[in-house]
């Protein structure tokens, strides 16, 4: 089947699943607007969209998406932050309760920045992005150096939604509102190859499975 028409197909299943077998549901999404409690960041991955893959209903959860679920650190200089204005509209807009980091394995932008591919490229836009987790790989170049590939990867596909959770500390008016009891902030992991989705404890940036 043609991409497009696969697309066009899947419209007019959603829109028989909602719009006609449960009209008051964008009814009411129409009328008073959306109030998630939710914000998932997530990878651009096609194969881990978080709606999906968590079963939400529209008006569930607030996406934000970018290359390996990256939060950088707080900035403020004025310039355009596509992440951070979304994480602000969530958090300050919205109004949040929840912040959920969503990473997940076999992640493409990770295993390019463990192999190296940070930096190869002079006009990429993805190398400058991924900046942010160079120091989460030359950790663990250094103390997995005897693991394989694949392992190390995972490694760093989670340690790098740790340094998002940091990250997100950073943010001012996320760290007031945490302190307030107002906001959590999570760091969950899913393997794919598995179906096993795992939380973070920030003690100690360990996983452990949720289900």
């Amino acid at each position: 089947m043609d991409p497009l028409d696969k697309l066009v197909d899947g419209f007019n299943n959603f829109k028989q699943r909602y719009y006609i077998a449960e009209p008051e549901l964008y009814e009411e999404l129409v009328d008073r607007g959306q109030s998630p409690k939710t914000l998932v960041i997530a990878c651009c991955d096609s194969r881990v969209h978080p709606a999906q893959v968590l079963n939400t209903s529209p008006g569930d959860i607030f996406v934000v998406r970018n290359v390996a679920n990256l939060v950088p650190p707080f900035e403020d200089d004025g310039k355009s932050h596509g992440t951070s204005a979304a994480i602000e509209y969530g958090v300050k807009h919205l109004k949040v309760e929840h912040i959920i980091v969503f990473g997940h394995g076999q992640c493409g932008g990770i295993k390019s920045l463990m192999a190296g591919g940070v930096g190869a490229e002079d006009d990429s836009f993805i190398d400058p992005w991924m900046s942010t987790a160079v120091p989460s790989r030359e950790k663990i170049l250094e103390l997995h150096s005897d693991k394989p590939f694949a392992e190390q990867c995972q490694i760093c596909e989670q340690a790098v939604i740790e340094v998002s959770v940091k990250n997100l500390l950073s943010f001012p008016w996320i760290k007031s509102r945490v302190d307030a009891g107002k906001l959590e902030v999570h760091g969950w992991y899913f393997e794919i190859e598995k179906g096993i989705l795992f939380e973070m404890k920030q003690e100690d940036g360990s996983f452990s499975s949720i289900r």
